[in-house]
């Protein structure tokens, strides 16, 4: 599977990381699901919505507290987004969100908590701006596989 997307998405999601740090940034990608591609069409930002009661909802998870460490995005927020997909005929086909001063690579509480048909791209941001930008999407083991992103003009 790849994820095609314009330059200006990319932008968007390396700044809002960077006006985020130290904290993890999040957000949602609506577009249009294909056979063989994901074509990004709108990227909604998020607040992250991480908190000490949203560790209670993973329990088996390390009890990390803060944001710079961990995303989450409010269940209105996503219920807003399917609702604005859903009238525009798209479908939420992502989650992105940033890795502070850490590689962009999942760690094990982001594949735990993945959907199977989900683009993520992960942007890390080092000392404040953002470097690498990857995607992921999971195989049918649960476990992530590199992404292509295709920049279409």
């Amino acid at each position: 599977m790849v994820i095609k997307l314009i330059p200006e998405h990319l932008q968007t999601i390396r700044a809002h990381a960077e006006n985020t740090y130290p904290d993890e940034c999040c957000g949602i990608m609506l577009g249009q699901m294909g056979d063989d591609a994901k074509t990004l069409v709108e990227i909604w930002q998020t607040e992250n919505a991480w908190s000490a009661e949203t560790v209670d909802d993973y329990p088996d998870a390390e009890a990390v507290t803060t944001k710079s460490r961990r995303y989450a995005i409010a269940p209105l927020d996503l219920l807003k987004a399917q609702r604005s997909a859903r009238d525009r005929h798209l479908d939420i086909i992502g989650i992105y969100h940033s890795h502070p001063d850490y590689p962009a690579i999942p760690s094990e509480f982001d594949r735990t908590c993945a959907w199977q048909e989900y683009s993520y791209i992960i942007v890390s941001v080092q000392q404040g701006k953002a470097c690498d930008l990857r995607s992921w999407s999971l195989n049918d083991a649960h476990q992530f596989q590199l992404e292509e992103i295709i920049k279409l003009d």
